[in-house]
């Protein structure tokens, strides 16, 4: 390939990445003068592709918005890129289609050059991972694109969903944002029908069709927090209220937002009470719990034990949130009040014991003896000889 058409290519390849391109800008990315760029230019117009000049003082060349280039041209780095987010979007349940990422990567070393396509595929194949993929049910393409257009312009939809006892409905929805939340897509908004938020998982949703008119998102929460707001104050059968001495970063590395809420406290434990002493033996357990909102999904759990078992809890996949940022200053502990709601409680009293924090049981009773239970188990282990 001559270096005039090499350059062509590049230029090609520096317009299709996107957005306004200065002839300076690529006459030192070429290597050449400004002459030069424009009569490159021109002769991709004469190829029929739309280059757009765009005069002034800031102006320069770039592609037509929506023209679609015949060739797919990625650099080696751009390449792997590419197919690395497809292994990982697939195994982490962000896609639509079951074989749509397998096809796309197919379709990409197809036109690769055979060199390059051999050493991404010895990289692929010289991959491990330290969990297994998860099993995901994926949304219909033609509905998350809908539902992802009302959300940009506001605009309601009329979805036909299925909730997890088969129950089939048709509703609309002013769609507040989409949420990928533990290999699940989410759609968060507000049921104009009933006046209330709703959220609704994305794979149970058959249709959605846009509606006229338009709405106006309230204040409050971004579409993420509304989704985990949603599963920790789901309606199941125990509502569960904590104290807890710490900080929130703490109880959040074992009670996750999706999981809990946690809020100031005004609470006095007591004369002699001792903030501390840990209430409860570490016993290592690192259980991580996620209930679904509006009771859209079946129980998932994943309790780290040294049996290495899993509670059938309403739990869920994903550590706490991060604590402060190094160098942070340290956040004082004080007593916090913990609500959360929970289908079953036996999964509850391990992580109370592995946040090795004082914590007070306002509610349930059926807790306190499980906590009690757990305690004397321990204690006659460590008796033990």
């Amino acid at each position: 390939m001559s270096r005039p058409t090499a350059r062509v290519l590049t230029l090609l390849e520096l317009l299709q990445s996107g957005g306004l391109r200065t002839v300076a800008e690529l006459a030192d990315r070429l290597g050449v003068d400004g002459r030069t760029v424009r009569r490159y230019v021109d002769q991709l117009v004469d190829l029929d592709l739309p280059v757009e000049a765009v005069r002034g003082r800031y102006g320069g060349y770039r592609l037509a918005s929506g023209y679609r280039l015949p060739p797919l041209m990625l650099s080696d780095d751009e390449a792997l890129a590419v197919l690395l987010g497809l292994v990982a979007g697939r195994r982490a349940g962000l896609t639509t289609a079951d074989t749509a990422s397998e096809t796309a990567a197919a379709k990409i070393r197809r036109v690769l050059p055979a060199p390059l396509a051999r050493r991404l595929d010895t990289v692929l194949e010289s991959l491990a991972f330290t969990t297994s993929p998860g099993e995901f049910a994926t949304p219909d393409a033609d509905v998350l694109l809908t539902v992802a257009d009302a959300v940009r312009h506001r605009r309601p939809v009329l979805i036909r969903y299925t909730d997890r006892d088969g129950r089939r409905s048709e509703r609309p929805l002013h769609p507040y944002g989409i949420v990928a939340h533990s290999g699940r897509w989410y759609v968060t908004g507000a049921d104009p029908g009933i006046g209330e938020e709703r959220t609704f998982r994305l794979d149970r949703i058959a249709d959605a069709r846009t509606l006229p008119g338009s709405f106006d998102e309230p204040a409050g929460p971004d579409p993420a927090q509304r989704v985990l707001s949603g599963f920790a104050t789901a309606d199941y059968r125990y509502e569960v209220v904590l104290r807890i001495h710490g900080t929130v970063d703490q109880i959040r590395a074992r009670l996750p937002a999706s999981v809990a809420s946690v809020t100031d406290a005004e609470f006095d434990p007591g004369p002699g009470a001792d903030p501390g002493a840990g209430a409860g033996a570490g016993a290592g357990a690192a259980s991580e719990s996620e209930s679904e909102s509006e009771s859209e999904s079946e129980s998932e759990s994943e309790s780290e034990s040294e049996s290495g078992s899993g509670s059938a809890s309403r739990a869920g996949s994903g550590a706490g949130e991060p604590g402060a940022g190094a160098g942070a200053e340290p956040a004082a502990e004080g007593w916090l009040r913990v609500e959360l709601r929970v289908e079953r409680l036996d999964w509850l009293p391990p992580v109370l014991a592995s946040l090795d924090r004082p914590f007070v049981i306002e509610r349930p009773d059926e807790l306190r003896d499980l906590v009690t239970a757990l305690a004397d188990r321990l204690a006659s282990c460590a008796r033990r000889t």
